[in-house]
């Protein structure tokens, strides 16, 4: 009987690790905080320059919809 026990238990420990698994996957907005709050702390200038492109690309694009808007 001990051993139908520890083969339920390990199935339980299986099934909790998949699940957690599953739920880190599916949970898209915190595993970007997590990647952001990682980028932050070892390499700033990284999300320094990342936030100057990303400035840079919609300035861009706002621009070229006020340039064909007036076309």
């Amino acid at each position: 009987m001990t051993t139908d026990r520890n083969g339920v238990e390990k199935a339980r420990a299986d099934l909790a690790a998949t699940i957690d698994a599953i739920q880190y996957k599916v949970d898209i907005p915190a595993r970007a905080s997590e990647r952001f709050r990682t980028l932050r702390d070892e390499n700033p200038m990284a999300l320094v320059a990342l936030a100057v492109g990303v400035a840079v690309a919609v300035g861009g694009a706002v621009w070229g919809i006020v340039a064909a808007s007036r076309r």
